[in-house]
């Protein structure tokens, strides 16, 4: 594994605050890139805006343009500007963006497969918060 020989020569280089894998991480970590990147994955094609606005329900038009100048800052989506009267941009996924939906893709598929697992921990958390006794001061 990568390491920085600086003060902790054993510190892992992607558990460092300056490493340049954070970043990236950032941008994929962001649940409206992955909902983007599914959306375009699922329907297979470039999307217009508003065809991925009325797919992502919830997002605000500020949100979409922020996250998609993200991810075509990144090299994971691709944005089209067609030279008609309105323009027409389209957005789909780059070579590097079809791999990254791999990722995405099996963290979708464990959210499936997992989700009631998961809404009855949280159930059974907040049961339990509710009633145990407040700490003692």
């Amino acid at each position: 594994m990568d390491t920085y020989s600086g003060t902790d020569a054993t510190a892992p280089l992607t558990y460092r605050s300056d490493c340049p894998s954070r970043t990236v991480i950032e941008v994929i970590a962001n649940k409206w890139a992955l909902y983007i990147l599914a959306a375009l994955r699922r329907y297979e094609r470039p999307l217009r805006f508003n065809e991925l606005r009325r797919v992502l329900d919830g997002i605000t038009q500020k949100m979409l343009t922020q996250t998609l100048r993200a991810l075509e800052r990144d090299g994971l989506v691709s944005r089209t500007v067609y030279p008609t009267v309105p323009p027409r941009v389209e957005y789909g996924l780059t070579p590097l963006g079809v791999q990254v939906g791999q990722l995405t893709a099996a963290i979708a598929d464990w959210s499936l497969e997992h989700a009631r697992e998961i809404l009855a921990a949280r159930t059974a958390f907040d049961e339990r918060a509710a009633t145990e006794p407040a700490p003692v001061r």
